[in-house]
């Protein structure tokens, strides 16, 4: 009778453990700050974007959100604070493409990628564009034809070895078929400044960093990453429309949560940044920052991130980047 008494016990304990534990998740959030970790340093794409969201989804269910940057070993540093905070719904992650590039441009990494975070939503996609310095190529084909006739005379910039831009140009050089030198910098300003003082050949740029200068006749833009061509620029056409099967390449910002995070936060997390996204004037807003659309529901952006990771790993098995 005894033991049947403490198992009763324990079984009693045990319901009360779940229903606070589900009265918890039913009231997320309760508190604020809820902190928003971000991998790069103030004013990034990333800081750009997540803001006016986060500054509506506050607004929806009426407690503050706090960005922490935290910058620094492309991303990783971030990653990890974001990958060992509680999965209580209080620390997400917003990164970028990033996000599928690291678990095969490092080594070694003090977390899983996929175990230890769980998609939440995409923010956006962003087209990259192909610029180069004013006058040096009459097109695309006119860049991939001399690339061809003197391999190896061609420099391309990047943001870093194995970042998103640099992933860009080789996806584009492999499918073009031509060989370049690679000149990675610390960052997309100084690529962009290469590419102005005519020391670099191309450079595969966030469209919002270069709209002005293609505007204003200081820069040639040949042509775009994404599926389609971007309203911004509807001359230029897309690396596919010129004749480059496989050239595509998509640049997103998404939000994450902590591995282990119930997923009724998520989905309760994913429903207020749908709801924030929608909005006429944030739609006008990101639209102006230069971001496109990418509804994606959790289970659908988890996808999208699993297969990212595998072809970003064929990518850069491709093109030869060592691990870190």
């Amino acid at each position: 009778m005894r033991i049947i008494a403490c198992f009763a016990a324990l079984l009693i304990a045990g319901h009360a453990g779940t229903a606070r534990a589900q009265a918890q998740t039913q009231a997320w959030p309760t508190r604020a700050p809820i902190k928003l970790v971000v991998p790069f340093p103030p004013g990034s794409a990333l800081d750009t974007i997540a803001r006016p969201v986060f500054e509506q989804v506050s607004k929806q269910i009426g407690q503050s959100f706090v960005f922490e940057s935290r910058p620094g070993a492309g991303g990783t540093l971030g990653m990890a604070a974001a990958a060992k905070a509680p999965a209580d719904g209080y620390t997400l992650l917003v990164n970028s493409s990033i996000h599928t590039i690291v678990p095969t441009t490092f080594a070694r990494l003090p977390f899983d990628t996929l175990r230890e975070f769980v998609a939440v939503a995409p923010l956006g996609q962003f087209p990259n564009v192909l610029v180069t310095p004013r006058g040096r190529f009459a097109s695309v084909q006119d860049m991939v034809a001399k690339g061809k006739a003197k391999p190896g005379s061609i420099t391309y910039g990047s943001g870093g070895i194995g970042a998103a831009t640099h992933l860009n140009a080789e996806r584009f050089r492999l499918a073009a078929g031509f060989e370049a030198v690679h000149v990675p910098f610390k960052g997309a300003p100084e690529a962009v400044r290469e590419v102005l003082g005519g020391r670099i050949d191309f450079y595969f740029s966030p469209l919002l960093s270069v709209v002005p200068l293609i505007e204003g006749k200081e820069l040639d833009g040949l042509a775009v990453s994404s599926l389609a061509r971007d309203e911004t620029l509807p001359t230029i056409p897309t690396t596919l429309e010129a004749g480059y099967p496989n050239s595509d390449y998509i640049f997103w910002i998404g939000v994450f949560a902590p591995g282990g995070t119930p997923q009724e936060i998520v989905d309760r997390l994913y429903g207020e940044i749908a709801k924030a996204l929608n909005d006429p004037a944030m739609k006008q807003a990101l639209k102006r920052l230069g971001a496109n659309p990418m509804p994606l529901k959790p289970a659908e952006f988890e996808a999208f991130i699993r297969a990212e990771i595998e072809s970003n790993a064929k990518l850069i098995k491709a093109a030869g980047i060592a691990p870190n």
